[in-house]
């Protein structure tokens, strides 16, 4: 949703103005053109250099410099998609209150039409003065957005809120205020991640699945205006940002938190790498090497995907599978009996992506059995990718009649049988 769009980043003078090169190289790597504008303040703490091989851009800083033989400040305001300004200082922020254009910056502040993010940073007694309080809230009821500041220790050795947010955080802003709304009203449900089946106090079975695509997604559709509840196994991950996150260990954790919040739901995407079977008997204590060998007895866990299946209603039903060979027949043979609207298949023997990769190669499947094979992407790309099918597809589905039956009892013998789309 970023890529090819224009953005401009205003850096001010601040300490801060050092984690703005990591916030410009995360627009670059979502393939963004991000056009710098430095202040003469912000040069004496990164020099112009830097942004410019970042970026790839000339740095803009002179008022008066042609910019492609057109005037600065008029031809960076008109073709900004966003301009976002990080660190923002308190004096930008009064000059911008003010309506005051006496350098580049501030002048492209006045002549853009494009949305414009504020990521404030300074001291904790310039950020809680009247003055400042005062312009935020008359730039706020202008319709400029601000992200952060953030708590905690200052690089002036105070301690409070005044810290620039963290350029992962200010990114998602960004994301968000370029991204077109397309799935408002509708509630997503996406699982992610492993589940843990415990075995004793320190042994317990699990996947490889690290819960970077379940995340992605969530995050691209809350972007996208959906209102979206996250279901998640354990992760490294931190949960996103406005959406609702239900965390929980077990397979039966899963099944009772998804099963609950299925009914309020119009998509369920089930990327979660649910455990087909779990220990039968948990032991109280570590269980000590007394024995060369050791045999477990195993049951199964509730098929959580089978269940949406036979009661999805109008619901839109996608689920994800990891395989080692016979990929397409695979897939297709779990989305009829699993009564999927949409399956995403990958290999788990690929060598590049998959578990635990920010990338992965993977193919879409839908109800008609159409298939559209995708080449290795990076894992939010291919949540925007997935979110774009599904959209094409509920349209379709609204001109003609459902596929709707439920799958038949006699499903749960067929061939594998299990409740294991391996989100990877």
């Amino acid at each position: 949703m970023i890529k090819g769009k224009k953005i401009v980043c205003g850096v001010t003078g601040g300490i801060a103005a050092y984690k703005a090169v990591d916030l410009v190289r995360l627009l670059c790597k979502r393939r963004a053109e991000v056009h710098v504008v430095m202040t003469e303040n912000a040069r004496q703490f990164v020099a112009p250099l830097t942004f410019q091989t970042v970026s790839g851009q000339a740095v803009c800083t002179d008022m008066f410099a042609p910019h492609h033989n057109e005037i600065s400040h008029i031809a960076l305001a008109d073709r900004a998609h966003l301009l976002l300004i990080a660190p923002a200082t308190a004096n930008i922020i009064a000059k911008m209150a003010g309506g005051l254009a006496d350098d580049l910056l501030s002048t492209v502040v006045l002549a853009t039409a494009a949305p414009v993010l504020i990521a404030p940073a300074m001291n904790v007694r310039m950020w809680d003065h009247p003055a400042t309080r005062q312009n935020v809230e008359t730039l706020r009821a202008r319709g400029f957005h601000f992200v952060g500041p953030a708590s905690g220790e200052l690089a002036c050795g105070h301690e409070g809120r005044g810290r620039m947010a963290e350029p992962e955080e200010i990114l998602e802003e960004a994301l968000s205020l370029i991204t077109p709304m397309d799935l408002r009203g509708e509630r997503i449900l996406v699982t992610a991640g492993p589940t843990e089946e415990p075995l004793d106090p320190v042994r317990m079975f699990t996947n490889r699945s690290s819960g970077k695509m379940g995340y992605a997604l969530a995050r691209a559709a809350q972007r996208r205006g959906a209102e979206v509840l996250l279901v998640t196994g354990p992760t490294a991950l931190t949960p996103p940002a406005r959406v609702q996150t239900v965390a929980v260990t077990t397979a039966l954790e899963m099944h009772k938190a998804v099963l609950l919040h299925a009914k309020a739901s119009t998509i369920i995407i089930k990327t979660a790498a649910v455990s087909d079977y779990r220990p039968k008997k948990i032991f109280g204590e570590k269980m000590k090497k007394i024995r060369k060998t050791l045999s477990l007895e195993l049951e199964r866990n509730p098929d959580i995907l089978y269940q949406l299946g036979r009661n999805k209603g109008n619901r839109f039903l996608v689920g994800f599978a990891a395989e080692t060979k016979n990929l397409i027949s695979q897939a297709k043979s779990k989305l009829d009996r699993k009564n999927l609207d949409l399956i995403v298949v990958n290999s788990a023997l690929q060598k590049q992506g998959g578990f635990g990769s920010d990338s992965n190669e993977a193919t879409l499947i839908d109800y008609e059995g159409r298939i559209n094979s995708l080449p290795l992407m990076d894992k939010e790309a291919l949540a925007d990718t997935i979110l774009n099918k599904i959209k094409e597809l509920k349209a379709e589905q609204a001109t003609m009649p459902r596929r709707g039956k439920p799958a038949p009892a006699e499903a749960r013998k067929a061939v594998d049988g299990e409740d294991q789309p391996a989100e990877s």
